[in-house]
């Protein structure tokens, strides 16, 4: 079967072309935006991709039509599709019914840390010899590619962003997950979503897929969870907290696991399951979220069998995802990093991370407001407070966003500015940076290949 994708480098997408590859049939595909890391892979695999959505993409007529949803009515790539009735389908669709039937899967959902979880659950299983099939919204470092077809369990990053122009029901909804983490939930994606009340209503949609011999995992302090248990549940419920942390004094329920941490930053904390200790991970991962993030895996990887003390063992091992504070060089004795970051929770759970890491070193934030709902300017109010821990902040103004970011500025607690330019944002710090500083460049794009450039400008 010739399967065309339009939309192929987004992160769910490109990862789909790998399982679609590995069925046996044969994949092309089509995007406007093409960009490292998911083109790499892409490329690796030997997968054609074509620049631009034009209709000669798909002539002569693929078998099936995988249509992204950042494509819409009145593309001429859509109008041509539906004019010559090609068949097609959404990317979580073809997933459910192409790949996932007769697998136990176990599904990773939340506002935050859903491809950092998932990549860990996916190693727990696979150092756990269970052969995990996955699928990851991001490129793993343990693993060589973001999908494989793996073996009778199969991890997903479940998405609540809509599936397609045709489909406006939440990705994860077409899992039919056994095993389901809920990590968090808050307001984002402000362009399909009118409040929280409506993505809450899609996350019930989620729990009312799971079966009652299944098993659902939260934190025990997201009220905005609670409130979607209560809109009914019939699945086991296991509770997670990690103990000693501000968090921890908002508990709504008694834990069944426990992190204690061992150190401030995160880098090291004991697991307990029903108050016995099960062994210390020690990880190069930092910060609160994270060991939240770890805790909530070891605890969906119990649900298939996986012994606490050897998910514990996994994770001292576990190697973390491409653009998720993602050590890309040091230059003069300057730190870069890439982060992944796409609402102001996410900035400021990093940033905490980062700052407790490097003690009085400096901190340097760059942050690119990318995604949809920072654009539409839904979070502008929270943004000067999430980069609080930073020293110094350079918020970037890209061609196209509708709203002042020297608003955020004058918010700053602490140093901030904003630039227009890639290259005012390379001169700056090349000049400012010294030795010993640590710089964290945030978008959940290519950020104009700053990355790279302030590397290369270092040397």
């Amino acid at each position: 079967m010739h399967v065309h994708i339009l939309g192929i480098s987004g992160t769910f997408m490109g990862s789909l072309a790998l399982l679609a590859r590995d069925l046996g049939h044969t994949v092309t595909g089509s995007d406007e935006n093409i960009y490292p890391p998911m083109s790499t892979q892409l490329e690796q695999a030997g997968i054609m991709v074509m620049l631009g959505y034009d209709a000669k993409h798909l002539q002569p007529a693929p078998d099936i039509v995988v249509v992204g949803n950042a494509l819409k009515r009145g593309m001429p790539v859509i109008e041509y599709l539906l004019n010559q009735d090609l068949p097609y389908t959404s990317g979580p669709e073809f997933l459910a019914r192409y790949i996932l039937p007769k697998k136990h899967v176990l599904a990773v959902a939340g506002t935050h840390g859903k491809t950092t979880t998932t990549t860990m659950l996916a190693w727990i299983l696979e150092v756990a010899g269970l052969n995990p099939g996955f699928l990851i919204g991001g490129i793993p470092l343990g693993f060589s590619h973001s999908a494989r077809l793996g073996g009778d369990y199969f991890v997903v990053e479940a998405d609540e962003y809509d599936s397609a122009f045709f489909d406006k029901r939440s990705k994860f909804v077409h899992y039919h997950p056994k095993t389901v983490i809920l990590n968090n939930l808050e307001f984002d994606h402000a362009d399909i979503f009118d409040n929280l009340a409506a993505i809450q209503k899609q996350f019930h949609h989620l729990v009312r897929t799971v079966p009652s011999n299944g098993t659902i995992i939260l934190p025990n302090s997201e009220p905005a969870l609670d409130d979607v248990l209560q809109m009914g549940c019939w699945t086991p419920v296991q509770y997670t907290e990690v103990t000693g942390s501000t968090i921890a004094k908002h508990s709504l329920h008694k834990a069944q696991w426990q992190a204690q941490l061992v150190t401030t930053d995160g880098s090291a904390f004991t697991v307990l399951q029903h108050g016995q200790s099960q062994g210390t991970v020690e990880w190069a991962m930092t910060g609160l979220h994270s060991v939240n993030n770890g805790l909530t895996a070891i605890a969906a990887a119990a649900a298939v069998g996986v012994e606490a003390k050897t998910a514990v063992q996994a994770l001292s091992t576990f190697g973390g995802v491409k653009r998720r504070m993602e050590h890309l060089g040091t230059v003069q004795g300057i730190e870069i990093y890439d982060d992944f970051a796409h609402h102001p929770t996410a900035i400021a759970t990093t940033l905490d991370g980062a700052r407790k890491r490097l003690g009085q070193r400096k901190l340097w934030a760059v942050i690119e407001p990318r995604s949809n709902t920072m654009r539409m300017g839904s979070h502008k109010s929270a943004l000067a407070e999430s980069a609080q821990w930073a020293d110094e902040v350079i918020w970037y103004q890209p061609a196209g966003l509708d709203w002042d970011l020297q608003a955020v500025v004058d918010q700053a607690p602490n140093k901030a500015q904003v630039l227009e330019q890639i290259d005012d944002i390379i001169e700056h710090i090349t000049r400012h940076a010294k030795s010993g500083d640590a710089v964290v460049i945030m978008s959940n794009g290519s950020f104009g290949g700053l990355h790279q450039k302030l590397l290369q400008a270092l040397r």
